[in-house]
């Protein structure tokens, strides 16, 4: 099994950055592909960003395209999303996912816990 923390969560100014990072558990790491979504209050779970178990690929969904980085670091089992020129609408629960298949677009098989992201304007 794997178990994720998220954390770099926090308040910041809309413009600003933070990076997240997500630790893994388990010697396997890099077999997985990574992920993040973020979840709003009163609105559903959506998909942010993912990573290919070998990082050779990253996908981005549209809202974030061209501000936010992921990346991973298999060697401490740790994936990143550098988050850059916050907007408001990007206030949510980040919640870092870990699959077994290609994407955690298709799958998310370990789910952490998530870590808080408020961005005032």
């Amino acid at each position: 099994q794997v178990q994720l923390i998220e954390s770099g969560g926090g308040l910041v100014q809309a413009g600003g950055s933070l990076r997240l990072s997500c630790a893994a558990s388990g010697r396997t790491f890099s077999s997985y592909a990574m992920g993040w979504f973020r979840q709003a209050p009163g609105k559903e779970r959506e998909f942010v960003s993912d990573i290919t178990w070998s990082g050779g690929s990253t996908y981005y969904a549209d809202s974030v395209k061209g501000r936010f980085t992921i990346s991973r670091d298999n060697a401490k089992n740790t994936v990143y999303l550098q988050m850059n020129s916050l907007k408001p609408e990007d206030t949510a629960v980040y919640y870092c996912g870990a699959s077994k298949s290609t994407r955690t677009y298709y799958r998310v098989d370990y789910w952490g816990k998530g870590t808080l992201v408020t961005v005032s304007s």
